[in-house]
C-alpha cells in the first residue's frame, strides 16, 4: 500500500510541476503521508523535476529534516 502512495505522489507531482505553488502544497502533503525511506526516493525524483523546472527548487525546503 505504501509503495502505491509513493507512485501516486510522483504522478501528482509530475502533473502539477507547471505551478510551483501547487507543487509545494503537494510536497507538503507527501511529507506527512510517506515513510522516511520513501521520502529519500521522493527527493531523488524531485531533483530530476527541478532539472527541468528550476522554479520548483523553492519546494526543497519542505524535504529537509
Amino acid at each position: 500500500m505504501a509503495r502505491a502512495m509513493l507512485e501516486y505522489t510522483k504522478t501528482i507531482l509530475n502533473k502539477v510541476s507547471f505551478d510551483a505553488n501547487l507543487f509545494c502544497k503537494e510536497v507538503q502533503k507527501a511529507v506527512e503521508r510517506l515513510l522516511p525511506y520513501e521520502l529519500e526516493e521522493l527527493k531523488i525524483f524531485i531533483q530530476s523535476l527541478i532539472q527541468q523546472n528550476p522554479e520548483l527548487n523553492q519546494c526543497l525546503v519542505y524535504l529537509k529534516p
